[in-house]
């Protein structure tokens, strides 16, 4: 039979984890009675604990507790006075914008017309924008009016690059000279002088720029004509890298000649494309009723003079 003071087996023993390994196995002692006498058992202190204890912490450590923060926060007043500085900017914006206007409605009416710097892209030098200012139905007469302009000018560089190398061959300096002279005054002449004029008679309808366009365009191929035979009249010919100056230069020097006949063919289709270009702006100026009208302003241009 068990004795009065023998533990109870079921009560739970109470271990304080936040105490020292040595205490807490004084504490899981237990005594039991036997033979008239006390004695006691010790349990072994637990080894893991499940929880590390906390490190000291240092004593001004307060959380930040009590900090000052500065948040800039705008008075009213400093808000009504950008308020009234936005607005004062966007009236000034609306007046510029209004007088900008007023400008342009001004020249429109006045019949000037404001043309930006946008070809070539990446050196803007003239105004040219067929898809946007030219009727749908001449943008592809003037796509290819645009195409003999630039005929044009790879035709005389390449003449100015032949007349080069018959000049190093041994063919003389004038002729050279020559070369660049027809470079320089004819890449600006002939955009100023007809395709231009044309540019604007597709765009404004204007019959007297037609007519100007007409003329311009008839001593362009002549001068294409004269480049492509190269008549020895100027220096034998041979500043035009003409049929008749290629025959004379390659009997001389092949690779000069080559490049002479090449430049034939050059000339040879930049004629052959101006006359169709030629022939169909005529048709479309005598079935628009543009001749009729031109000979009618010359008409009024000839009493004007007369009176």
């Amino acid at each position: 039979m068990a004795g009065r003071y023998d533990p109870n087996p079921f009560e739970e023993e109470e271990v304080n984890p936040f105490s020292e390994p040595a205490v807490r196995g004084k504490q899981s002692g237990q005594s039991k009675f036997s033979g008239g006498a006390f004695y006691t058992t010790s349990v072994p202190p637990a080894t893991n604990s499940r929880l590390s204890p906390l490190p000291p912490e240092p004593a001004d450590f307060n959380y930040n507790h009590g900090a000052t923060v500065d948040i800039p926060i705008d008075s009213t007043t400093d808000l009504k006075k950008k308020e009234r500085e936005l607005q004062a900017k966007e009236a000034e914006l609306r007046r510029r914008e209004q007088d900008v206007k007023r400008r342009e409605d001004a020249a429109a009416r006045a019949g000037i017309v404001l043309e930006e710097k946008n070809w070539p892209p990446f050196f803007p030098i003239i105004h040219h924008d067929i898809a946007n200012e030219i009727p749908i139905h001449l943008q592809r007469l003037q796509y290819v009016a645009f195409t003999t302009y630039l005929g044009l000018v790879l035709c005389l560089f390449w003449n100015l690059i032949s007349v080069t190398a018959a000049w190093i061959k041994g063919e003389g300096v004038r002729i050279w000279f020559l070369a660049i002279i027809y470079f320089i005054s004819g890449v600006p002449g002939a955009y100023f002088l007809w395709y231009r004029p044309l540019y604007r008679a597709f765009r404004s309808e204007s019959a007297m720029k037609f007519g100007w366009f007409f003329l311009l365009y008839i001593v362009h191929i002549g001068f294409c004509i004269v480049a492509a035979v190269a008549p020895p009249i100027v220096f034998k010919g041979k500043s035009f890298t003409g049929i008749l100056s290629a025959i004379d230069v390659v009997g001389n020097t092949v690779i000069v000649g080559i490049f002479y006949f090449i430049g034939f063919g050059f000339f040879c289709l930049e004629i052959l494309l101006s006359i169709w270009v030629l022939q169909q702006v005529y048709m479309y100026f005598r079935g628009s009723g543009k001749a009729a009208e031109m000979k009618r302003e010359a008409a009024r241009g000839a009493l004007r003079a007369a009176i």
